[in-house]
């Protein structure tokens, strides 16, 4: 065979081959191969939440970005909410619609977050995802359109699904997290307001917050309590995460009282009278950064009153050593895991020296 046929003939087998491989690979690699399957239930669509890939990127970071624009996947067992089972919702973490309840939610041993149902089939999208050799149901946001995981048909009865979704593609909003917030609410105002109780913020740390929080609780003009972490770096710490003492967090107890009944000077005393503020990062048996006596003032006023009990007590001659409290500015709480709230009335027993 001539040269010039031989090149000819090559050239064209080459042609054919690239055009095969680029056949396969809109097939099978890129986002062509995603393509609408039957939703479950009533098929409406909220309404998109559109925004460039620019601004996603810009909203979200890389990490997110990578999972939920790009269809990447979190390595197994080191997201966030795998081993996860406060009670809650679960949220798209790009534009927090509510997807997933607690309730529904279950260890695989896949390692990543599994749920049986969601809270609502219309606010997913179901796609056919193709990218790898054995097909798939991608499972996205159907408000904003972001990646979260794939559907499969191994979960638990009676109907077998199995949401397998990326930690950081989600958000959490805990069932009861009434003083969660470190900003503090603002008054009402008008006709409503006139018949409500005005009450204020306080928050101290003295040790194990169980025994503490069950204290205060019982206070008259104490309206509601809540135990958490503050004073640390970490953001959203976990139990396990304070507990090393690396997270700068003090466990801590936030608190509303009504003034009228109660002062915030009266509720420093009774802080006192709960712990031994002599000691360094710890509360007897208790050692550790996170046991460390601290009151977190929320105004200038609370900060002038604690200072005023404190030197009281110290010129009183009531402790042999000095106080070692920490006066500092209140700032991000983080209300403790679930089990923690109200521990010694949900187990009546005795605990942290009650």
């Amino acid at each position: 065979m001539p040269f010039r046929i031989k090149i000819i003939v090559l050239a064209a087998a080459a042609f054919v081959s690239l055009a095969g491989w680029k056949s396969l690979n809109a097939l099978f690699l890129s986002p062509a191969g995603r393509t609408t399957v039957q939703e479950r239930g009533d098929t409406s669509m909220p309404k998109k939440i559109r925004k460039t890939e620019s601004e996603w990127k810009e909203a979200l970071g890389p990490e997110r970005f990578s999972v939920m624009r790009a269809c990447g996947t979190e390595p197994p067992f080191t997201g966030k909410y795998d081993l996860h089972f406060e009670k809650g919702e679960y949220l798209c973490a790009a534009c927090g619609t509510p997807l997933f309840s607690s309730a529904s939610k279950y260890d695989h041993g896949t390692g990543w977050p599994s749920f049986s149902a969601a809270i609502d089939p219309r606010r997913l999208e179901l796609l056919e995802d193709r990218t790898l050799a054995v097909p798939r149901i991608e499972v996205r946001c159907a408000a904003c359109g972001s990646h979260l995981g794939h559907l499969f048909d191994d979960g638990p009865g009676p109907s077998s699904d199995h949401y397998c979704l990326n930690s950081v593609a989600l958000g959490f909003k805990p069932q009861d997290r009434s003083l969660g917030s470190a900003a503090e609410a603002r008054p009402e105002t008008g006709p409503a307001s006139r018949n409500k109780v005005l009450t204020e913020t306080a928050t101290f740390a003295a040790g194990c917050f169980w025994g503490v929080e069950y204290k205060f609780s019982h206070l008259k003009g104490v309206t509601a309590t809540a135990v958490g972490y503050a004073g640390g770096e970490t953001r959203d710490p976990s139990y396990e995460q304070v507990c090393t003492g690396r997270t700068g967090h003090a466990e801590a107890v936030r608190l509303e009282f009504d003034p009228s009944l109660i002062s915030y000077e009266d509720l420093v005393r009774v802080f006192f009278s709960l712990h031994d503020p002599t000691q360094v990062d710890r509360q007897g048996p208790d050692v550790g950064p996170q046991y460390r006596s601290v009151i977190f003032f929320h105004s200038q006023a609370q900060r002038e009153a604690a200072r005023k009990v404190m030197d009281e007590l110290q010129a009183s001659g009531r402790y042999l050593r000095p106080i070692v409290t920490a006066l500092v500015p209140a700032s991000d709480f983080y209300p403790a895991e679930e089990y923690h709230q109200k521990y010694y009335d949900k187990n009546k027993k005795s605990a942290c020296g009650l």
